[in-house]
């Protein structure tokens, strides 16, 4: 067993993570893969993700030459603190010398929606201004260096403040922290699977911001976007599933 904190105390927490993990007043948030719950610890509220138990490929890999999905989601966590929702710690335990179960925990965020509703709800409420906020929150993770690589609707958490929108995001193990190219900061709105109208008002947003050209930028993203759709669709046609444009 392996772990790490911000506090030590939230050490006991994170040690016995797995029996409060199985406790059945729990709120199920997601499971599929993964399985991510909500878990009310001293009056207070964590979101904890259980890391599927790799295959025995992964086992090895993740023993001793790659950091585990729970101490990425830590590590970067804690590297972008003020993108997320706070991060509180990480544990590993392992069988025969090599990983088995691995969690993430961190405080949860009582966000309102995700950025999806605006996304496929044509009459939600002040989309617009979302989306040109949310334009905004990009540049300035883009500005930061920070290049999320699952940047998908159901990622991007959103808090409405009144007039004012406060996003974070989750599910950051898979990222890459580098100076971002014109191009990867245009292709970065492709995950979303934006309808092309929504796209324009975010990217004129944030080519208004970054101080680029605005039609060229939408070009741009237009053709990242529309791109991801080609492959993902084909890949659904091949598999005889239903395509969403």
């Amino acid at each position: 067993m392996y772990f790490e904190t911000i506090s030590s105390k939230y050490d006991n927490f994170v040690v016995n993570i797995r029996d409060y993990f199985s406790q059945k007043e729990n709120t199920l948030l997601f499971d599929r893969r993964n399985v991510i719950k909500i878990i009310n610890y001293e009056s207070n509220s964590y979101v904890v993700k259980s890391f599927k138990v790799p295959h025995i490929i992964n086992k090895i890999a993740y023993s001793f030459f790659r950091e585990s999905k729970a101490r990425k989601s830590y590590v970067n966590s804690v590297r972008i603190e003020k993108y997320v929702p706070k991060a509180i710690g990480y544990i590993e335990f392992k069988e025969f010398g090599l990983l088995s179960n691995s969690y993430f925990i961190s405080e949860e965020f009582k966000y309102d929606f995700t950025i999806r509703e605006p996304l496929i709800e044509s009459d939600f409420s002040d989309k617009e201004n979302i989306f040109k906020a949310f334009a905004k929150f990009t540049l300035a993770l883009h500005n930061d260096g920070i290049f999320h690589k699952d940047y998908s609707p159901g990622n991007i958490l959103i808090k409405k403040n009144g007039d004012n929108y406060e996003f974070k995001i989750v599910d950051v193990n898979r990222m890459v922290f580098k100076e971002l190219s014109y191009d990867e900061r245009l292709d970065n709105f492709s995950k979303l699977w934006a309808k092309d109208e929504d796209l324009v008002v975010m990217i004129q947003e944030y080519a208004k911001l970054a101080q680029i050209e605005s039609d060229a930028a939408v070009a741009k993203a237009l053709k990242f976007s529309q791109a991801l759709k080609d492959r993902k669709n084909l890949k659904k046609r091949l598999k005889g599933r239903e395509v969403v444009d």
